[in-house]
């Protein structure tokens, strides 16, 4: 098969390499699944990268990258069910303590990491569902239905925002959304009641200004310690907030007593992790979210194998409007 691997932490052009690699047969409980595409996301670069703390050389000795991807099963291992022959299916977890991610003409894994697909959805939508499906899905829900709460999404216009901000409105909540530029105006085509400019001096104030004063009941994050001060600001007695990144301040100043005198409960999402349940309840609302029309999964570019170095440099590049693919079907 053909798949892109590296050894050693680098810059995409400098690392990345085509190979030609044998498929592995399934073993028990596993599949083999022939990969149409391979989700590309901002962890897949930064494990490229090296940029992560204490991590000086690559886990195995040589890598396939990505964790996203969607296609059709072709082998089964021991004790799978027949069943299962022919499914299209999307993958979680794909390269996630494992040395072989989907950026590769095949991929073969535990068969619960290849979950069908719903007839409706279309395979480049499903190498989206990974890591951006997931991670909104959980930030949306994982703190309790959400209809009839106002629901702060920080940082919208990314693809994980964008899709949370769609999966609660479909909850039934009100949404405030913080974005700028071309991203707040895609919001509003979704129907947020309010796009706030984060880049307001006072965010906190127009933040509650667009919610008529009240404080939120449910914030998702992905720059915890930027937004910190704000969010804490803003959120109500009881309220919840979810986040699910603070690169730019990995290693904030807490605001406990404001927190702890409005009962805050904080969470870190990190999706890898997700207990057995939290998954299957956020697969189950993501398809359901899907045939039922409520959620768009945009992609923006869809790479050549080839081109998979250009594809991490687009995600690396930000200020996108959708999802990077790298395209793996056999020719």
């Amino acid at each position: 098969m053909r798949a892109i691997i590296y050894s050693a932490f680098g810059a995409a052009r400098d690392v990345l390499r085509e190979a030609d690699l044998d498929s592995p047969a399934p073993g028990p409980g596993e599949v083999r699944v022939a990969l149409s595409y391979s989700g590309v996301n901002p962890s897949d670069v930064k494990a490229r990268s090296g940029n992560r703390p204490g991590v000086l050389k690559p886990p195995y000795p040589q890598i396939i990258p990505h964790s996203d991807g969607a296609g059709v099963i072709t082998a089964l291992g021991e004790g799978v069910p027949e069943t299962r022959m022919g499914e299209r299916v999307w993958i979680w977890n794909g390269q996630w303590r494992r040395g072989f991610g989907t950026c590769a003409e095949d991929i073969t894994l535990p068969t619960e990491q290849a979950v069908t697909l719903p007839d409706s959805v279309d395979l480049e939508t499903g190498a989206v569902l990974g890591i951006p499906g997931l991670t909104a899905c959980h930030t949306v829900f994982n703190g309790g239905p959400v209809a009839g709460k106002t629901v702060l999404v920080q940082g919208a216009a990314g693809t994980v925002g964008y899709l949370a901000v769609q999966l609660a409105l479909w909850g039934g909540a009100r949404v405030i959304a913080t974005a700028r530029g071309a991203g707040a105006d895609r919001l509003r085509a979704l129907g947020v009641d309010r796009v706030v400019d984060f880049t307001q001096p006072d965010l906190a104030s127009a933040i509650l200004e667009a919610n008529a004063g009240t404080p939120i009941d449910r914030i998702i994050e992905p720059e915890f310690g930027l937004n910190i001060a704000t969010n804490a600001a803003v959120i109500a007695e009881n309220g919840s907030l979810c986040a699910y990144g603070s690169a730019l301040e990995p290693a904030p100043v807490m605001p406990f007593m404001p927190l702890m005198f409005k009962a805050v409960t904080l969470e870190m999402a990190l999706i890898y992790i997700q207990t057995w349940d939290q998954r299957q309840a956020c697969i189950a609302r993501l398809h359901e979210a899907l045939t039922e029309g409520a959620l768009v999964c945009p992609v923006q570019e869809v790479f050549e194998l080839s081109q998979t170095a250009a594809a991490h440099q687009a995600v690396e590049a930000g200020h996108r409007n959708g999802a990077i693919l790298v395209k793996t079907a056999r020719a």
